[in-house]
């Protein structure tokens, strides 16, 4: 059948006067490098085809075009699509000589073939979005259509043991903050590291899928480490009312782990990192920046309506999620003046002072930028200074050499927020990657620029080269909140003749330098070293969480109490109150008032029994139950025995989070209503 096929297929070509075997030809359409990228791919793709290049230079038309390749049959015709309008004729001829065939590259090399069956998505592809959100669709342009989504898989990883006089924070993070390498991690391992001094950490941190991150070193001081994966954002960017970032952390499925996860731990305090976050709830909302007035800057320097919408949708996503909070955190008195009206409270960010400890400077004309491009103002700041204010400096300081180190995958986070596939590196440039220490090149380094355009919140590489005594040269948004001074313990400058100014002056002054970078560092160590900030926010921690709950014994003057409680909850059963202090009793109090207690006894040396665990109504959702419930299991007893009620699921689930199994039941057992117990046993050593 195949060779019948073949026969056909030479014999009608033949009669068209066209060679049967299909050719690729690929059209250089765009930046030479790109293209020439986009032809070499295309080239190992397929291999066992015969290749022709178009180029631009000159550009044939159609007609040339058509007589060229009149003997060929055309089996695949890429084409680059980089928005260079310089190329448009030839691209127009391609679609003419072979409209079915035509294979779409970006800039960022990804490709697409342009199909009459999936015209939006070819359409979409053809205006710069990018291939995996193509097929990306409202919900509200087709409500019926159902998506659905699996659950997300939360790991537990267990850590530094649980501590019962200890009180317990859960933090949420929308990645994991380690290693320290850029900004929002570093603080947030920093400050877990310094809260973990004095209560139980539980970290709620999202994953990528397929990601590899670290976790042992957290595990060190955290006592439990919940990674969930993040969600695939199924909405285009510009159809949602709510910022798009959010959307990847937000999902029934990620609501539902994260409940888990608080009624497994019951933390006594929750803090959410990030306003992308707020969707999860609850005491604490730290805000890195203040998202709204970041997108602000940006509308106020491109004008456009896509920069409208964002800052508009943020600044309404963010002052809703804001008053939801009892506290919010924000980095400096310039974003807190930003929140009127809001419950803020000023941490700032900090840095190692241990770690970034004053080094001295070698001679040479070195500049050193540390600019992780996950953040996307960092990709601006590469740009202006590498396009704008290096080629000024060279011209007046040529040994002058810049590194800059651009964080975990750069070129990923390159193509998404500038459309190319290839981060331009100008002359005497080093572009690295991730780096886990950088102390050393701040020690090589005699200049630190931070040419940041828009910013918000503070700048943490900014505090680390004041820590390592090293001058900073930086734009007023990349400096702000920090207290510095320009000409005294920085030197700032806007626009790009400015800055290249400053960056000279300093190579070429250095007493000028030594003197900047010395008040820097008075500074940093007076105000910004993390046990000072940690202090503040533990002492945040305690103002909020008020007095800790007292476990004790119970005593004769509780009876009163016990009795109250007891007939509060209907799933209790209803004892002489006297009769508790025959058995063993704790008692949980908060604020000098009875709010719960369980009651238990040894039946043996290695046999125990949980006789009653009931916790006021107006108290519960606090993690009494599993403080009572702790304090009793750390009795000397391998075996521990209990009876619950089979409708009372609440109690149920506790037990069983503990590690009771259910091992057999009772029917009719409790006399108030002739319902059946569910007997659960647990095995503690």
């Amino acid at each position: 059948m195949g060779s019948l096929k073949s026969s056909l297929k030479r014999i009608l070509f033949a009669a068209l006067g066209k060679d049967p075997e299909g050719v690729v030809v690929s059209f250089l359409t765009g930046e030479p490098a790109l293209a020439e990228s986009m032809a070499a791919e295309i080239r190992e793709l397929v291999p066992d085809r015969r290749h022709f290049v178009v180029t631009a230079d000159p550009a044939p038309t159609y007609a040339e075009l058509r007589r060229r390749f009149r003997g060929y049959r055309i089996a695949l015709a890429p084409v680059l699509f980089d928005r260079d309008p310089r190329y448009r004729a030839l691209r127009r001829a391609a679609f003419l000589l072979a409209p079915t065939k035509i294979l779409a590259y970006n800039a960022r090399l990804e490709r697409h073939h342009l199909r009459l069956r999936t015209a939006v998505a070819s359409l979409l592809f053809l205006r710069g979005v990018p291939v995996h959100r193509i097929y990306a669709r409202p919900r509200w342009l087709a409500p019926w259509r159902r998506r659905g989504e699996a659950a997300a898989a939360r790991r537990v990883l267990h850590g530094r043991p649980f501590d019962l006089r200890r009180r317990r924070i859960l933090v949420a993070t929308p990645y994991v903050p380690y290693p320290p390498s850029h900004g929002g991690a570093v603080r947030m391992y920093n400050l877990l590291h310094e809260s973990a001094r004095e209560f139980d950490i539980i970290l709620f941190a999202f994953v990528e899928r397929g990601g590899a991150e670290e976790f042992a070193p957290l595990l060190q001081f955290c006592s439990a480490v919940v990674l969930v994966p993040k969600r695939e954002n199924p909405e285009p960017r510009w159809s949602t009312l709510a910022p798009p970032e959010t959307l990847e952390y937000n999902s029934p499925a990620i609501r539902e782990a994260y409940g888990d996860t608080c009624r497994e731990f019951h933390p006594d305090l929750r803090q959410v990192e990030y306003t992308t976050l707020a969707f999860l709830g609850g005491d604490i909302l730290v805000e890195h920046d203040v998202a709204f007035d970041l997108h602000r800057q940006v509308y106020e320097r491109e004008r456009t309506l896509a920069a409208w919408w964002n800052w508009f949708r943020w600044r309404r996503f963010e002052m809703s999620a804001l008053r939801r909070f009892r506290s919010v955190v924000v980095m400096s008195d310039k974003d807190a003046a930003m929140l009127p009206g809001m419950p803020v409270t000023v941490i700032p960010n900090g840095v190692d002072l241990e770690r970034f400890r004053a080094r001295a400077e070698a001679p040479g004309a070195r500049l050193l930028f540390v600019s992780s491009f996950r953040h996307f103002p960092n990709i601006a700041a590469y740009r202006f200074f590498t396009e704008k204010v290096w080629p000024a400096v060279k011209a007046r300081v040529p040994e002058a050499t810049l590194t800059v180190i651009a964080g975990p995958d750069p070129e990923l986070y390159w193509r998404e927020a500038a459309g190319t596939a290839k981060i331009p590196v100008a002359p005497d440039v080093e572009l690295l990657g991730f780096v886990r220490d950088v102390t050393p090149h701040y020690v090589t380094a005699n200049l630190v620029v931070v040419p940041t355009p828009v910013s918000a919140g503070t700048c943490l590489k900014v505090l680390e080269a004041m820590a390592m005594r090293r001058a900073v040269v930086s734009t007023a948004q990349g400096c702000a909140g920090l207290g510095l001074r320009h000409g005294e313990s920085v030197w700032v400058a806007d626009r790009a003749e400015a800055f290249a100014e400053g960056v000279v002056r300093l190579l070429e002054d250095r007493a000028l330098r030594e003197r900047i970078a010395a008040r820097a560092h008075a500074i940093a160590e007076r105000r910004f070293g993390w046990a000072r900030i940690g202090s503040a926010q533990r002492a945040l921690y305690r103002e909020l969480l008020g007095s800790a709950p007292v476990i004790r014994d119970a005593v004769e003057s509780d009876i009163a109490e016990l009795d109250r409680i007891q007939r509060l909850a209907p799933e209790a059963v209803i004892w002489d109150a006297h009769t508790y202090l025959a058995y063993r009793c704790k008692v949980a109090e908060v604020e000098g008032r009875v709010a719960g207690f369980i009651v238990f006894r040894h039946v043996s040396a290695r046999e125990g029994e949980i006789l009653s665990l009931i916790v006021d109504p107006a108290m519960r959702r606090r993690g009494l139950a599993a403080r009572l419930l702790e304090h009793a299991l750390s009795s000397q007893c391998a075996v521990w025995f209990l009876e619950v009620r089979e409708s009372n699921w609440p109690a149920r689930n506790l037990y069983l989070r503990y590690g009771f199994e259910e091992v057999s039941t009772r029917a009719k057992y409790y006399q108030d209503n002739g319902e059946t117990a569910v007997v659960m046993r647990l095995q503690s050593c």
